[in-house]
């Protein structure tokens, strides 16, 4: 026995078709999985009807066709819900990096780019001054440059920039390219060579140099043979005793110039003052950080092989200087010895002045032979 609609009700066959429609695809849409009550013949009959047109392809336009119902009743709510449940993390986020947008990975709006902490541009003259005194920081193994002013400079061969090359006077502009990049090369297999620094034989260093120049390899083969205050291989290579201590990390920071000239044995000379500095650790031991900071000075000349009896593509070593900061004095056994904040010193005691291995305002003392003591590291 079915129940009688109250006068307030409209019945079934007093509802137009197009509103029944309407009620049957909200109901198929949004109520699923409720349980409806249950229709009446009528809303059976117009319900059987759209099923059948639909099964024929005859439903009228602007019903569950075109990509907009799709978009909007869809796949469209979804990306609503999304991004209502990521709102309140987001809407922090965006208020935290607008407090310190140095949180966001690269900071790409600049905000850790302090003075402080910015790279240095490449050097093209002497500073005028030492660099100014970095904040007090201990160096660790994944800082190993902090608290020095070497943070700002380049690492390994990027700090090594080559000089635009031009002619000199009747030597080519090639030929100045050349001298360039085999003073690099030097400077490279020198002082920046992992197996350089680990204390073994620089052989890409001594393969730029002039074989036909006299004595200069003998005495360099001697000083890596046997070191002794006389041949003393430091005094060219940046090595380190693998018994003693070993490198932190792979980067070793480079800063200084290079500018050539027409050299005396008809060629380019080429003059390069670059100042490294190397972090390192004991071998087996505290994982305490300490820097030693070697300045170089190389006067080289790719010389004119229709002139002179050289090799061609070898360089002559001129002369050479270096100035170390934190290494044993008097310890000639061919290596550079650190010195750790928390040892006691080792060698003879420092009696020269105090200087500060970061100025290169100055050009080196090639008079002084005294061991002094360094400002910082």
């Amino acid at each position: 026995m079915s129940e009688k609609p109250s006068d307030d009700e409209p019945s079934a066959s007093e509802i137009p078709d197009d509103v029944w429609e309407q009620f049957i695809r909200d109901a198929e849409r949004d109520s699923r999985a409720s349980a409806p009550k249950e229709p009446s013949a009528r809303a059976r009959m117009v319900t059987e009807r759209l099923r059948q047109q639909e099964a024929r392809g005859e439903l009228p336009p602007g019903w569950r066709t075109g990509p907009a119902w799709q978009e909007m009743n869809g796949t469209g709510a979804r990306r609503r819900k999304l991004w209502a449940v990521l709102g309140v993390p987001l809407a922090v986020a965006v208020a935290l990096v607008a407090l310190k947008p140095s949180l966001l990975p690269g900071d790409p709006f600049g905000a850790d780019e302090s003075p402080a902490a910015s790279p240095l541009p490449d050097e093209t003259a002497a500073p005028s001054t030492a660099p100014e005194a970095s904040d007090p920081e201990t160096p660790t193994l994944d800082k190993p440059f902090a608290g020095s002013p070497a943070l700002r400079w380049a690492d390994g061969e990027a700090g090594i920039v080559l000089p635009e090359a031009e002619a000199v006077g009747p030597v080519p502009k090639d030929r100045v390219e050349q001298a360039l990049k085999l003073t690099k090369k030097l400077l490279v297999g020198a002082n920046l060579d992992p197996k350089t620094v680990r204390g073994a034989h620089p052989g890409a260093a001594l393969s730029v140099l002039d074989p036909k120049q006299p004595d200069v390899l003998d005495n360099l083969g001697t000083a890596l043979r046997s070191p002794s205050r006389k041949h003393d291989p430091v005094t060219l290579f940046s090595r380190f005793d693998p018994d003693e201590v070993r490198p932190v990390g792979d980067v070793i920071k480079t800063r200084g110039r290079m500018t050539f000239e027409k050299g005396s044995q008809g060629g380019v000379a080429v003059h390069a003052d670059y100042t490294f500095v190397y972090p390192v650790v004991r071998a087996d031991g505290p994982t305490e950080v300490t820097r030693t900071i070697v300045r170089r000075v190389l006067d080289v000349e790719l010389a004119d092989p229709a002139r002179y009896r050289v090799t061609e593509g070898r360089l002559l070593l001129m002369a050479y200087d270096q100035e170390i900061g934190n290494s044993s004095c008097d310890v000639y056994d061919g290596y550079l010895h650190p010195g750790f904040p928390s040892s006691d010193p080792s060698g003879a005691a420092p009696s020269g002045p105090t200087t500060d291995p970061y100025d290169r305002s100055k050009d080196i003392d090639r008079d002084a032979d005294a061991c002094g003591t360094v400002s910082r590291t």
